[in-house]
C-alpha cells in the first residue's frame, strides 16, 4: 500500500520539569539568587497559596517578583538568562532532530509541543528552544511594563487547563487567544487527532492531559528519572491507566525512550495508510449509490 496522500502530523507534548529537565527550573539558580534554600522556597508559595485560596502556580509567580525586588532586576532578558543554565535530561539536545529524521523518513512529520506550568521565558531561554525545534511553547508567563518590567501574570497554566491546549493542537488552532478552538470540527478536518498525539509527563499534574490523550487512542508516557529509578509514580499512572507506557527520562540515541518514540511513528504511518484506504474508499462508494 501506497504512503498516505494526506498530510500526517505526530504531535509530542511535553511537560518540561522532570520530564525533559531533572528538577524544577527555579531551582536552577533563580531560587537561590534571591537568598532562599529550595525547600524553603517552596514551602512559602505552598502556604501563600493554601492561606489565601489562590492557584499554586500564581503563588510561586507572586513569591518571585516579590523577593526580587531590591535583589535582582525581574525582566524577560534575566528570566531567559537563568534558563540558559536549565540542566536537561541526557540525549534532550538530540533527541527531536533525530525523532524528525525517523518520522520524516516514514511519511510523518513530526512537531514538538511544551505544555508546562513552569516559565515559558525560562524555556525560552534553553538552547533547545533558542533552536526552534518547539513548534509551540505553553507556558505561565509575566506580563511586562514599558521598562521591561514584570508585574503581572500574562498567563497562568496549571494541571486542570493545560488540556485546553491539546484541543488546540488538535484543531490547529495553535494562538491561545484564538476562540475558534471551541469551533465544531468534522472528525476528518481535525489537523492533530488525538490518535496521533503523544503526551510526555512524570506527575499527578500530568494526569489530565495523560487520560484525555489516553482515552481517544493516543499515546501517553510515564517518565521517571534515570538516575534515582523511582517508578512508584508512573506504576500507579499505569495502574491507573493515565498512561500506556513508562520509561526513564533518557533520550539518547539507542535509549528505551528514543525506541518506543521510533514504535509510535511506525504504528501512526500503517493507521494513517489504512485509514486513507478507509477514506478513499467511502467517497468511492458514496459517488456510486
Amino acid at each position: 500500500m501506497e504512503k498516505a496522500s494526506r498530510d500526517t502530523v505526530l504531535a509530542v507534548c511535553y511537560d518540561f520539569d522532570k520530564t525533559l529537565s531533572p528538577t524544577d527550573m527555579q531551582a536552577q539558580g533563580y531560587i537561590q539568587s534571591v537568598g532562599y534554600d529550595v525547600e524553603e522556597f517552596w514551602k512559602k508559595t505552598n502556604y501563600l497559596a493554601e492561606a489565601n485560596n489562590m492557584d499554586g502556580n500564581l503563588a510561586y509567580m507572586y513569591v518571585m517578583m516579590d523577593e526580587a525586588r531590591g535583589r535582582l532586576i525581574f525582566n524577560r532578558e534575566k528570566l531567559e538568562e537563568y534558563g540558559s543554565k536549565v540542566t536537561l535530561f541526557p540525549g534532550v539536545e538530540s533527541w527531536f532532530d533525530r525523532i524528525n529524521a525517523y518520522g520524516e523518513k516514514k511519511g510523518i512529520t513530526v512537531e514538538h509541543y511544551i505544555i508546562s506550568s513552569g516559565l515559558k521565558e525560562m524555556i525560552d531561554g534553553t538552547d533547545i528552544a533558542k533552536r526552534g525545534v518547539f513548534k509551540k511553547v505553553y507556558a505561565s508567563s509575566f506580563y511586562y511594563d514599558d521598562r521591561g518590567m514584570a508585574i503581572w501574570p500574562a498567563q497562568v497554566i496549571n494541571y486542570t487547563n493545560k488540556t485546553q491546549f491539546l484541543f488546540r493542537i488538535e484543531k490547529g488552532v495553535l494562538d491561545i487567544n484564538d476562540d475558534k478552538v471551541n469551533d465544531y470540527f468534522e472528525p476528518e478536518n481535525m489537523r492533530v487527532p488525538f490518535r496521533n498525539m503523544v503526551y510526555i509527563g512524570d506527575s499527578d499534574t500530568d494526569i489530565p492531559c495523560m487520560k484525555l490523550v489516553n482515552i481517544n487512542g493516543g499515546h501517553a508516557i510515564g517518565v521517571y528519572n534515570p538516575v534515582n529509578q523511582k517508578k512508584e509514580r508512573v506504576y500507579k499512572m499505569l495502574k491507573d491507566n493515565r498512561i500506556r507506557y513508562f520509561a526513564p527520562a533518557d533520550y539518547s540515541e539507542g535509549s528505551e525512550m528514543e525506541e518506543l518514540l521510533m514504535a509510535i511513528v511506525d504504528k501512526t504511518a500503517s493507521y494513517e495508510r489504512l485509514e486513507d484506504k478507509h477514506v478513499k474508499d467511502m467517497h468511492e462508494m458514496l459517488g456510486n449509490i
